[in-house]
């Protein structure tokens, strides 16, 4: 049964909420009725970072993270080691491995994985950018930090695939991130020493990983 709202403002602002992954009908009236409960400038500051957000945040030109210029602030630091490119199937992978502390080179973020069960192919996410960022050369090494997973494999088989006429070195980090998991829910401390203990991709195929 559809829940009774005594205003019209407030059912829209609980229907808004609720559009929001992992929120609900039952979360979104708490959280609203708990912003009437605040100040009127608490509600402001909220409603004009995340009008902010979506007006002024992009995504890097370059690897495709979320920026506030066109370059992001990863990409353009003259400390980081651009001949190592760390891939990753989105941001919260960035700031997972960001977190280890264990990854000083750059990153490409593909933006999903190839799933052909979702529609999902190899000119859907960002793999030409990154064939085009390592035929430009000054490329060492490229690591493959997807998700353990059948989709995560058959991304990393397709990418390796498409990068080997380059001749760059093509590694993928250990397993210690398990089978099945996803990079973002990983500990950090795992996570981590699976970049560090990363192999050549050509390995998974003789260990029969």
């Amino acid at each position: 049964m559809d829940q009774e709202f005594a205003s019209s403002l407030l059912e829209t602002a609980v229907n808004e909420l609720a559009r929001l992954p992992g929120i609900g009908r039952k979360t979104a009236l708490r959280l609203v009725l708990y912003l009437l409960r605040q100040d009127e400038q608490q509600a402001r500051q909220l409603g004009e970072a995340i009008i902010k957000l979506r007006e002024e945040v992009r995504y890097c030109r370059v690897c495709h993270n979320i920026s506030e210029s066109d370059v992001c602030e990863i990409c353009s630091n003259p400390r980081r080691d651009g001949s190592v490119i760390c891939v990753v199937e989105n941001i919260k992978d960035v700031m997972s491995i960001e977190n280890t502390r264990s990854h000083n080179g750059l990153y490409h973020v593909l933006g999903g994985l190839i799933s052909p069960m979702d529609g999902i192919g190899p000119g859907d996410i960002e793999i030409d950018s990154l064939v085009t960022r390592v035929a430009q050369g000054g490329v060492n090494e490229v690591i493959l930090a997807l998700s353990a997973t059948m989709e995560g494999d058959t991304t990393a088989f397709y990418i390796f695939r498409r990068l080997a006429p380059t001749g760059v070195k093509v590694s993928v980090i250990s397993r210690g991130v398990q089978v099945g998991n996803e990079i973002e829910y990983t500990d950090e401390l795992t996570l981590g020493r699976s970049i560090m203990n990363r192999t050549p991709f050509s390995d998974t195929f003789t260990n029969g990983n």
